[in-house]
């Protein structure tokens, strides 16, 4: 689902040992026997995964669009289960029914000041067969809009976010009663029609502006990587930051004798009809709007002035959909453990696409799959992992993270018992290494990162992320770069199928992949397909293999660690600095109260241009109160200590025989720590999401925000709210030092 994005934005974290600390374990939570017998068997892992298989899985799984409920798409799942089972898996497939609408009626016309009606309709392109499969393509379209059909003036609103609005606000324009066209980027697409929604609009459409994705980018396809001018992003607008999954079955697994909602009562469908469209089909609509000349950051790249409006634009939106439920298919393979079997580490990618989906998302999808044949040689060499490994292959991620999301809904009592941790990859492709995820887990994966090769340079993949941001960070970042023994690695929002495991059922969770060098503009269109992909992304398969041996690494070492290798000490660091940011926070909207009010004062507002409202001004703001962070404070302090005993009570164990280290005994106790950070009544308005401190954000839709219940209670100036949640996310993180602090004195006792 996600879009490659520059891993560029990872910042690089100090070196956080215990003071007291004499030596870092060979490889943290092995024994020093165990230890050299894993890096025995990782090293045998990672000369397995062959760039030739990766290519004939990815010539095989993309040959025909293959989204949810098509019969290619079955046909997938099923050669993936009988792939891993040929392997020596234990594998099946599961099947939920979700509601998955198409389109049945699509109509994008402009009828005034002149007539003209947008295509809808990407072409083929010659030299490449897969474009031309029309009659298996999906159209062009937003899954889970409403059907309309609306006539009204049209307002281009730039990107659609919420500061766009309060431009808008501040130019006396209103959307209410219009038609808005938005352009794509600046957030999730989800978001656009929401917020268009909650001002009035009574349609949207959006489209992609060459400047961000197209010609002035570079080539268009097929002379170069970037979207032709027919291209189209298709996506969900599911409402997926109040919850992901199957409309119809909130909180519950879709399986047959569900109870379902009805289709009027489901809450994630959109309010107001949004298509997208090409930048084609968008110059038309965007030269007939006159009115004020929009802002210079508002400037796209067609040739023509872009105007706000409203003027006399006006365009006809219908759209019609058929409202069917469909069987997915979710592949779940397993590896039984040794030792610890009812302690799952799970891994998993989706192998649905809105088309052919060679990029989107089948880049990560074959990176799994030769994991999944080299443990399987491991297998028949003799290794066993200590814990059960559990594979899976999702279906219906791009719709709104359907199978993932039903699995884990069917399944939460087991994983709230055996559920160790999840890695995710999605889109993956040329370039540096990123990673995103529980922090608990950051000591653990640039340890991993550190024993694999990057292909382009043959340095480590860690070292080449390092040197990258030494390049783009000056002074005193610059020389913390230099210093640091890890990476920080990003929180995690949305956007793939990590989200239920890590922010409903509170699974320690990493999502992996490379990118930043892979050129494109071709997401979600019927131009995501072999032939580009061989041409313009990781067209030796380079780094398929590298992301293959990175997660792979990472999942012998997850499964065979005699004491989980979580670390706390990051994580109790970093969760300070998220309460420093919400202080800073209070203290802006403070500063933006006094601000507002004074431009208010001096008049320095035009009046909205609502017909109905012709005299409305933006309101005045009322100044933010003292919020009481002595309790979050209190808490933070707590975890520091118990991280700094765990961190010690760890280090005697450093060098001794594994008949000295713990049972699984004190695994259990460590399975609780991510889980410690949920609250059943979830957060405040969307009750799915239990997660406290990782959460995406109500108006960012991929992107996190941390602390989420008071950043967006101080955000949105519900003051109460905010000191409510300060208190509860002290309470989980108290709950979770305690944890800490039993398994140092558990550790204690070996």
């Amino acid at each position: 689902m996600r879009p490659v994005t520059l891993p560029s934005v990872l910042a690089i974290s100090v070196l956080l040992a215990s003071p007291r600390a004499t030596q870092d374990p060979l490889i943290r939570g092995f024994s020093a026997a165990s230890a050299k017998e894993e890096m025995r068997w990782e090293t045998t892992f990672r000369a397995l995964p062959s760039r030739d298989s990766l290519r004939s899985y990815l010539q095989l799984l993309s040959a025909r669009p293959h989204h949810i409920g098509t019969a290619y798409g079955k046909a997938n799942a099923e050669w993936i289960r009988d792939r891993l089972i040929s392997w020596g898996w234990d594998a099946k497939i599961e099947n939920f029914d979700v509601l998955f609408p198409t389109p049945l009626e699509r109509v994008v016309e402009l009828v005034g000041p002149v007539h003209f009606k947008a295509r809808l309709q990407e072409p083929s392109v010659a030299g490449d067969p897969s474009s031309s499969q029309h009659t298996e393509q999906l159209p062009t379209y937003n899954a889970y809009s409403i059907d309309g059909d609306v006539t009204a003036p049209l307002v281009y609103v730039n990107y659609g976010v919420p500061g766009d609005y309060e431009t808008l606000a501040r130019h006396g324009i209103s959307v209410k009663g219009a038609i808005v066209i938005v352009r794509y980027g600046g957030s999730w697409r989800g978001i656009k029609p929401k917020l268009a929604g909650e001002h009035g609009a009574v349609g949207c459409i959006i489209y992609s502006d060459p400047r961000d994705d197209g010609y002035h980018a570079g080539d268009v396809y097929p002379k170069g990587a970037w979207r032709p001018a027919d291209g189209v992003q298709r996506g969900s607008v599911m409402d997926m930051p109040v919850q992901p999954g199957d409309p119809l079955t909130p909180g519950v697994g879709a399986v047959a004798g569900t109870p379902r909602v009805a289709i009027s009562e489901a809450i994630t469908l959109t309010k107001i009809p949004v298509l997208p469209i090409s930048y084609r089909d968008a110059e038309p609509l965007l030269r007939a709007i006159s009115g004020q000349a929009a802002p210079e950051d508002w400037q796209g790249g067609l040739p023509i002035t872009y105007h706000i409006g409203p003027g006399a634009a006006r365009v006809h939106l219908k759209l019609r959909f058929d409202w069917k439920t469909v069987t997915l298919n979710d592949v779940i393979a397993k590896i039984p453990g040794s030792t610890e079997p009812d302690h799952w580490v799970i891994r998993g990618n989706h192998h649905d696409a809105w088309v052919n989906g060679a990029q989107d998302p089948l880049s990560g999808q074959i990176s799994l799959l030769e994991e999944a044949r080299a443990l399987g040689t491991l297998l028949k060499q003799g290794w066993r992992p200590r814990r059960t490994i559990i594979y899976a292959a999702w279906d219906g991620e791009e719709e709104g993270l359907l199978g993932s999301t039903e699995w884990v809904e069917a399944h939460a009592a087991e994983l709230a018992e055996h559920a160790v941790s999840y890695i995710n990859t999605d889109v993956s492709s040329r370039g540096f290494l990123g990673m995103g995820g529980s922090h608990v887990l950051e000591r653990f994966i640039n340890d991993v990162a550190k024993d694999i090769t990057d292909p382009e340079t043959q340095l480590p993949a860690w070292k080449r992320v390092q040197l990258q941001t030494i390049a783009n960070t000056a002074g005193d970042d610059r020389s913390e770069a230099r210093s640091a023994r890890d990476l920080h690695i990003n929180a995690l929002g949305s956007g793939s199928d990590f989200t239920p495991f890590l922010q409903h059922a509170g699974i320690a969770s990493l999502d992996l992949g490379f990118g930043g060098e892979g050129g494109g503009g071709i997401y979600h269109s019927i131009y995501d397909d072999f032939s580009w992909f061989t041409r313009f992304d990781d067209t030796s398969f380079a780094y398929g293999q590298a992301l293959a041996q990175t997660v792979g690494t990472a999942m012998m070492r997850l499964a065979d660690a005699e004491v989980i290798p979580f670390e706390f000490t990051r994580q109790a660091q970093t969760f300070r600095t998220y309460m420093d940011e919400l202080k800073k926070l209070l203290s802006d909207k403070q500063d933006e109260a006094a601000e507002r009010n004074r431009q208010l004062d001096e008049g320095l507002f035009q009046a909205m241009s609502d017909p109905q409202q012709p005299s409305t001004l933006p309101a005045r703001l009322d100044t933010p109160p003292h919020l009481n962070f002595a309790p979050l404070e209190n808490a933070l302090d707590q975890l520091s200590k118990a991280a700094d005993h765990y961190e010690l009570a760890m280090n005697t164990l450093v060098g001794d025989s594994a008949a000295r280290w713990p049972s699984s005994a004190i695994n259990q106790l460590l399975l609780g720590t991510e889980r410690a950070l949920l609250h059943r009544n979830g957060l405040p308005g969307r009750p799915w999401f239990q997660h406290l401190v990782y959460a995406p954000g109500l108006y960012t839709g991929y992107g996190v925000k941390t602390m989420p219940g008071v950043r967006e209670g101080i955000e949105q100036r519900k003051w109460q709210e905010a000191e409510q949640e300060i208190a509860r996310v002290a309470e989980s993180i108290a709950a979770e030092a305690r944890l800490v602090e039993s398994a140092s004195t558990e550790l204690e006792k070996h």
